[in-house]
């Protein structure tokens, strides 16, 4: 499996995840022309949106122009096999399903819900994307942070430091940094 490597038959999946939300806004992002594009643009190969209970119905495609090959489901017993096999995953602000990317050591883009009330997931999202662990998008920019993230400058996530989230939870409930 070494130098060049033949990219025939080289699935590279984009998994999309809004958890058991609806989060029809990131769908929506997800399935624009734009985003597609640049995905593609950036030899991402497959689009698999998992779609909860949100209405809005993407586009499938099967991909044979060299497009994005683009599928969908609403829930499945687990999405461990579509973490462990995307090459990029995007996912809402919920912390399971961050945590768990970040444990499968899986590029991430996580997209906040502008339209949840205290959102104190946009918070966590927010401090890794500040700590270098991922990138943070809302609907509207998603391509754009597509078109300029830097997959090689993401730091792994060590858990088992509880601190930094010690101290974001005692920020928000107003105690002061020690």
């Amino acid at each position: 499996m070494g130098g060049t490597e033949d990219s025939v038959g080289l699935k590279r999946i984009v998994f999309v995840t809004v958890g058991t939300t609806c989060f029809d806004a990131l769908v929506k992002a997800v399935d624009t022309l734009e985003v597609k594009q640049e995905l593609s643009r950036r030899g991402y190969t497959h689009l698999v949106i998992q779609m909860g209970r949100g209405t809005y119905v993407p586009t499938k495609s099967l991909g044979e122009d060299g497009s994005l090959a683009v599928d969908y489901f609403t829930f499945s017993s687990s999405i461990a096999n579509h973490l462990s096999s995307a090459s990029l995953v995007i996912s809402h602000a919920g912390s399971g399903s961050i945590f768990e990317t970040l444990r499968l050591s899986k590029p991430l883009i996580v997209v906040v819900n502008e339209d949840l009330m205290d959102n104190h997931q946009s918070e966590l999202a927010e401090e890794l994307a500040e700590r270098k662990h991922l990138y943070c998008a809302h609907p509207q920019d998603l391509h754009q942070v597509i078109a300029g993230m830097d997959l090689e400058s993401l730091l792994p996530y060590h858990p088992g430091d509880a601190k930094p989230v010690a101290k974001l939870i005692n920020r928000f409930l107003g105690f002061p940094d020690d």
